[in-house]
């Protein structure tokens, strides 16, 4: 894991900056990054593959959390609206590609949804899981969470923001890793680089982490059966997360035109770490 080679921060229309970062060649293919939860702008992906293949990888931190300024009431459909701003400004215009890890898939497909991505790799992914499909599905925690977020968004938003901050969540995402997790969450460089990506996801307090979280466990505002671009999921057969999909993304890709769902047996959660080679390659030539 090495630091991004590149940070700033751009001003939008309406005054919010919103704070990215940049890995790789800025001639190369740009692929949006859509981070998980409550990470900074500093978390990128396996950055010897990414160097490899000559991507640029672009990071973009969600309102509220690292630099980019918190909005009230902010949805994924703002995100995505943000995140066309954010283009036009650094000269993109579009993103042939965009990767959606953990809490990041639904603001990944977003995206697309708008228009925005032509391709999208859904990693260890956040599923819809306030869908219907999931009634009687979900883990306890993850139905807690779904239930608390439809009838009282607000109150889900202070219960979460009352509960984490970035060393707590650093002991949930590493704290017992599986066996194909180890070597990531084991190495001091990727622990330097995910403590300090966490670090600053919550300089401005944990209210950013909350909204974003809330948003994942609602109905999605966009229909996934409309999205007309080529999408490919990459779950592990291990991944144990309840809050990442019930079924490894079985639901989600059935639901999505000409999706490909892939899953894994030699991995764990940390694929954009393990895997990024793979995903990459596989992003930027599908077949």
């Amino acid at each position: 894991m090495r630091a991004p080679e590149r940070l700033g921060r751009v001003r939008l229309g309406d005054g919010r900056g919103l704070g990215w970062a940049e890995w790789g060649p800025e001639s190369g293919p740009p692929v949006l990054l859509c981070a998980g939860s409550a990470t900074s702008r500093r978390l990128g992906l396996d950055t010897d593959a990414v160097t490899a293949l000559g991507v640029r990888l672009v990071t973009v931190d969600r309102p509220g959390l690292g630099v980019s300024e918190a909005v009230a009431g902010w949805t994924l459909t703002d995100w995505a609206t943000d995140l066309a701003a954010f283009a036009q400004l650094r000269g993109l215009r579009r993103f042939p590609a965009a990767v959606g890890y953990s809490v990041g898939a639904p603001f990944a497909l977003a995206c697309a949804a708008a228009g925005l991505v032509d391709r999208v790799a859904v990693v260890s992914g956040t599923d819809e899981i306030a869908h219907p499909a999931f009634d009687g599905a979900r883990e306890p925690e993850a139905e807690f969470l779904v239930r608390r977020a439809a009838g009282d968004p607000d109150g889900a938003e202070r219960v979460l923001a009352g509960a984490a901050d970035a060393e707590a969540l650093y002991e949930v995402v590493t704290g017992a890793p599986g066996e194909h997790d180890r070597r990531v969450f084991g190495d001091p460089g990727f622990r330097r680089a995910y403590r300090e990506a966490l670090a600053e996801g919550f300089l401005q307090g944990s209210r950013g982490y909350a909204r974003e979280t809330v948003l994942a466990a609602r109905r999605w505002p966009f229909d996934p059966a409309a999205l007309r671009v080529p999408v490919r999921l990459w779950y592990s057969a291990g991944d144990r997360n309840p809050f990442h999909s019930p079924d490894l993304g079985a639901g989600l890709a059935a639901r999505i035109p000409g999706a490909r769902r892939e899953v894994l047996a030699d991995a764990g959660t940390a694929l954009p770490w393990t895997h990024a080679r793979e995903i990459l390659t596989a992003l930027l030539r599908p077949v």
